[in-house]
Parts: C-alpha cells; structure tokens; sequence
C-alpha cells in the first residue's frame, strides 16, 4: 500500500478547480506536522504542469495532483512522464482523478477508492459512525492487486485497514450486521 513517506519535508498539492470546488480542501491535519503547499489552477494542463515542475524539486516529500474527470491533456504520455520525473528525483507522486474513468496510464500503481456506509455509532444508533471505503488495488507492477476495507477511527485519529480479502470481494455492508448483532 502507498504509504505517506517518512520524515517532515513540504508536501506540493495542486487541484484544478473543479476537484477543488466537488471535494474541497486537502485534510491537513491528518498530513502530521508537515508543511502543505496547497495550490489551485484553473485547468488540468495546469495541474500537471505544476506536478512536473514539484517533481524536479527534491526538497519536497511529496507531490499530489487532484484532476476532475477525462482531461484531454492526462493522456498515457503525461503519466508516463509525471511517473519517470517522480522515479528520477525519488519524490513520490500521487495523481488523485475524480469523476473519472479507468483510462490507460502509466502509474505504477492503480488504485480505486468506493465509499461504503458508515459504522453504526457506539452511542446512537441513528448517528452516522465511523466512516469507511472499499480500497482497490487493481493494478500494480510490483505488488499483490487485492480489496481492502479502510475505516477511519476518530479516537485515535488514524485510518484503519481490514486484511485483504482471498476473492477480491466485498460485501456491500462488509459485515456491519454482524457487528452489530455482536454488541
């Protein structure tokens, strides 16, 4: 799984607006103690022009892009670059598209992200709980493909993962019934 690299270097985000009106603003708090240097563009061709530029850049921890849908201009080519800059200067590149379909890319690794419905909360029934998503891994050069349940735990401020399942499937509730008749 992609994990956050260690160590307090500057994270580099750019969204195009679109992304950024539809989903809002990065959550700093959960980036630790880094500093984030959130940038908005008006195109797509903008957003990846950024993420090249972040890239030379190796001061930076990290660089995530948000584009909002098919993009002309985020064709294999404009991965396929964003993914050999990011190798060459060893800085990670996280390429977030939303409202999008599963076109050919160069990443190395392909990922897919569903909301499922929310936990039951522990003191009100008809309160939302903790969040959760459907996590997928469905293409990777150099890791096992495989689903995973992400759960977001408020009290210790952290995202939690469920071990992979054998078939690649997830049940819709993903056993939310059974954890409520165990209480």
């Amino acid at each position: 799984m992609s994990h956050l690299p260690r160590g307090e270097a500057p994270v580099l985000w750019v969204q195009d607006r679109m992304s950024q009106k539809e989903a809002g603003r990065p959550y700093l708090p959960g980036l630790g103690r880094r500093t984030v240097i959130c940038v908005e563009v008006s195109r797509p061709v903008d957003v990846l022009w950024a993420l090249e530029e972040g890239l030379r850049c190796t001061a930076l921890g990290l660089v995530v892009g948000e584009v909002w849908g098919d993009p002309g201009a985020l064709d294999f080519t404009a991965t396929k670059r964003l993914a050999m800059r990011s190798e060459h200067y060893k800085v990670p590149c996280w390429l977030v598209r939303r409202s999008a379909s599963p076109d050919l890319s160069a990443a190395r690794n392909r990922w897919r992200v569903v909301s499922l419905p929310s936990l039951t909360h522990p003191e009100d029934p008809k309160a939302p709980g903790d969040p959760r998503w459907k996590v997928e891994l469905f293409r990777s050069r150099d890791q096992r493909p495989g689903t995973w349940v992400a759960r977001y735990d408020r009290a210790a401020d952290r995202i939690d993962l469920s071990a992979p399942f054998r078939d690649g499937a997830v049940a819709e509730d993903d056993g939310a019934q059974w954890s409520r008749a165990a209480r």
